[in-house]
């Protein structure tokens, strides 16, 4: 059994006697049996830190700290690499499969829990996410006190972000283009979908090599929506190769390393706004 970091929830509004009771309907697919486990070993907490009980009242908003538990957490292969690090900042290369937080069932193998045991930096904290089938480039923020300066950025978009993918030719489209369309949620609720209206995503597509059965592509997105550079390059009819979502959702399938998705998180540009300087921080990784 593996464990991650607390997590916090507010209790939402309902109609419950205890916290136990909050917890059954609010994660419905945690047996009630498994709660109650959790809570005999301690591993639901108040706000002050003190153990629940299974009597514990429940209160609107009250903020409870529980640790999320997986069996047999599959080992992730792939070497994480950190590019670059200094007393704020610290970018590390991903491999393909490794997810950035918990998610899932997901908790240890995770890229923030294995630089985290690499660094000793607790206060380790993404200041963007990518896939988990995505490889490469995922910058982190080491001290809170620095943190919101550089999330800025992103809310800003004033962070320039390279992306590579193998994906099939495109001979009848004309090149450099942008991509703009609007992404909305799709089915399965994991998915997404270009739909009609006002676009919300742009993405500034170019070819940089032209192979027989796979072009590559440099891929600019200037906004962040959920898989918006696999979305969009399936509806141009190129998909990322090897994509088991778009266009069309696979089979369930365990991970093949042999076949991992074909997009790269390359650079990140920006300019650093404590100090000023220009950075430009390159994976070290390949297609």
């Amino acid at each position: 059994m593996t464990t991650t970091p607390a997590s916090t929830l507010h209790l939402p509004p309902g109609d419950w006697a205890t916290v136990l009771d909050c917890l059954c309907a609010h994660f419905a697919s945690i047996p009630r049996a498994q709660w109650l486990d959790r809570i005999a070993r301690g591993r639901v907490l108040d706000a002050e830190g003190t153990p629940i009980t299974a009597r514990t009242p429940y209160r609107i908003g009250m903020p409870v700290r529980y640790f999320r538990e997986v069996a047999d957490e599959p080992e992730i292969a792939g070497q994480v690499r950190v590019v670059y690090a200094d007393d704020h900042l610290l970018v590390a290369d991903k491999p393909p499969f490794l997810p950035v937080t918990p998610a899932g069932s997901y908790v240890t193998q995770t890229l923030l829990a294995r630089l985290v045991a690499r660094t000793g930096h607790a206060d380790l904290v993404p200041l963007h996410r990518i896939d988990r089938l995505t490889r490469g480039l995922v910058m982190f923020s080491i001290r809170p006190a620095t943190r919101d300066a550089y999330q800025a950025l992103f809310r800003a978009r004033r962070i320039g972000k390279v992306y590579e993918a193998l994906a099939p030719p495109l001979p009848e489209l004309p090149f450099p283009q942008v991509r703009r369309s609007r992404i909305e949620r799709g089915e399965p609720f994991f998915r997404m979908r270009e739909g009609p209206g006002e676009p919300n995503s742009e993405t500034r597509i170019e070819v940089v090599e032209r192979g027989e059965s796979l072009w590559r592509y440099r891929l600019e997105p200037l906004t962040g929506r959920k898989h918006q550079l696999r979305v969009q390059m399936a509806g141009l009819g190129a998909a990322i190769a090897n994509d088991p979502l778009y266009p069309r959702l696979q089979p369930a399938a365990p991970d093949d390393p042999v076949r991992p998705l074909a997009l790269l998180a390359r650079e990140l540009i920006f300019d650093d706004p404590l100090s000023g300087e220009a950075r430009r921080f390159c994976s070290g990784l390949s297609l």
